[in-house]
């Protein structure tokens, strides 16, 4: 999967990703379908970064959470 590609399927991907490592737990609250592309190289870092931790504290993770809030479509 080249992820240097802005594309719907690369969000769903990436999503999904983060919400697997994050292990979040109310899955309904993060959608693919609440991004769009137009956040795309936003959504990009947060999956980059959330890719390279093996854990993330609880307030990492409120951060984490709360900046995908801010990035979902109004």
């Amino acid at each position: 999967m080249n992820l240097s590609v802005k594309s719907v399927e690369n969000v769903e991907y990436m999503i999904e990703q983060i919400k697997d490592k994050l292990k979040v737990l109310n899955l309904g609250a993060i959608k693919p379908s609440h991004f769009d592309e137009e956040m795309y190289e936003e959504l990009k870092e947060i999956y980059d970064m959330v890719m390279k931790k093996n854990s993330f504290s609880p307030n990492e993770m409120q951060a984490l959470v709360e900046e995908l809030g801010n990035l979902r479509k109004k």
